[in-house]
């Protein structure tokens, strides 16, 4: 059997992590039971990291999401993210390393992939 490589994993990782981006992933940010927008929930971004363009924003109702109603998204497709209960938030493909925002969980993950592309994470 043979042995599992860094890359492999990395790979089998980043194909865990992400789920197709469609239209409504890309929802208005999540309201309170309410009405009331979520204000712990991180503000929005959209910025090229080295050269990978890598978005984040509050989501809302649907998806698979466990980042309390955020997406993640690096060149367009999902970056699966938690937040954890201290508030630190991590990704699939840098689990192991939590991080203050989404945002920086998204430039670790580009950082951890070195070049290589995120897959889609295949929905249930």
């Amino acid at each position: 059997m043979p042995e599992l490589s860094r890359r492999r994993a990395l790979g089998a990782a980043a194909a865990l992590a992400a789920g197709t981006a469609g239209a409504q992933l890309l929802a208005a940010p999540a309201a309170s039971a309410d009405g009331h927008h979520d204000h712990d929930s991180p503000a929005s971004f959209d910025e090229v990291y080295k050269g990978r363009r890598i978005q984040g924003r509050p989501v809302s109702g649907g998806g698979h999401h466990h980042g309390d109603g955020y997406a993640v998204f690096v060149d367009g497709v999902e970056l699966h993210v938690m937040r954890n209960a201290d508030g630190t938030w991590i990704s699939v493909v840098s689990h192991y390393d939590p991080v203050a925002t989404p945002r920086a969980a998204a430039r670790a993950a580009v950082d951890e992939l070195q070049g290589a592309p995120l897959l889609p994470f295949p929905a249930n």
